[in-house]
């Protein structure tokens, strides 16, 4: 009577009607969290190349700062040479101004660019300058009186006769460079004219000149600058009169 009171077990399913694919809810699961793995990971990667990016971007703006903040440090006393490492400009003052209509500049000129230059040029072969120093532009101002074209063309004139100042010595008895000197100036130094686009308060104080630092960016500074090759730069003469 109890065998008969005992109930029988449920034998397991055949193994041939076990299910053999996963059902798609799992399958979709599975696909999902391979995808946000996936994801993980690239997010990770693109995030620390990011923070490479910007630390090697803070090193070069320290680095920058130390070339323009050994220059600003050298001249802090000094009368007229002011260099401005927030711009990374270089003007001077008084000694700086031209004339109404004038491309000239005065004898304070020419010594502050003969106590100028030398230090550049060694700033420009140190470790860091080697690194980053790419070029200085010489910038001529002018004040707005006169055409667009006429404060062009005489813009160009004041960044010229400032090159002149560097490599023809009759402009400039004060400047004594060697000819390695010479071509550096000639490597770094650019003339260009700017007319009246930065003009300031008042007509004299716009015109002036300015030298303008540029420094390579992070992925140009072992490109270099193809420079161009003179037949006889040993005999630089100004042409301006």
């Amino acid at each position: 009577m109890l065998g008969a009171m005992t109930r029988p077990r449920k034998r397991g399913a055949p193994e041939g009607e076990k299910p053999f694919w996963i059902s798609y809810a799992d399958l979709m699961t599975a696909m999902m969290t391979l995808f946000l793995a996936a994801m993980a990971v690239t997010m990770v990667a693109i995030t620390r190349e990011v923070q490479k990016e910007k630390n090697l971007e803070v090193v070069r703006a320290d680095e920058i700062r130390e070339i323009c903040g050994g220059l600003q440090a050298t001249f802090a006393s000094h009368p007229f040479i002011n260099v401005d490492c927030t711009d990374n400009r270089i003007s001077f003052g008084e000694a700086g101004r031209f004339g109404h209509n004038d491309y000239r500049l005065s004898e304070a000129a020419a010594k502050s660019l003969a106590q100028l230059v030398p230090v550049i040029l060694q700033a420009a072969d140190g470790e860091l300058g080697r690194k980053w120093f790419k070029q200085v532009v010489i910038e001529g101002f002018t004040d707005t009186d006169g055409s667009y074209l006429y404060n062009l063309d005489l813009s160009l004139k004041r960044s010229e006769w400032v090159m002149c100042m560097l490599l023809d010595p009759r402009r400039n008895s004060d400047l004594q460079l060697s000819e390695a000197q010479l071509q550096r100036v000639r490597d770094l130094f650019l003339a260009g004219g700017v007319s009246f686009n930065n003009a300031k308060q008042s007509k004299d104080a716009s015109r002036r000149v300015e030298l303008r630092l540029q420094f390579y960016g992070q992925d140009e500074r072992d490109a270099g600058i193809s420079r161009p090759s003179f037949h006889s730069p040993d005999d630089d003469r100004c042409m301006l009169q």
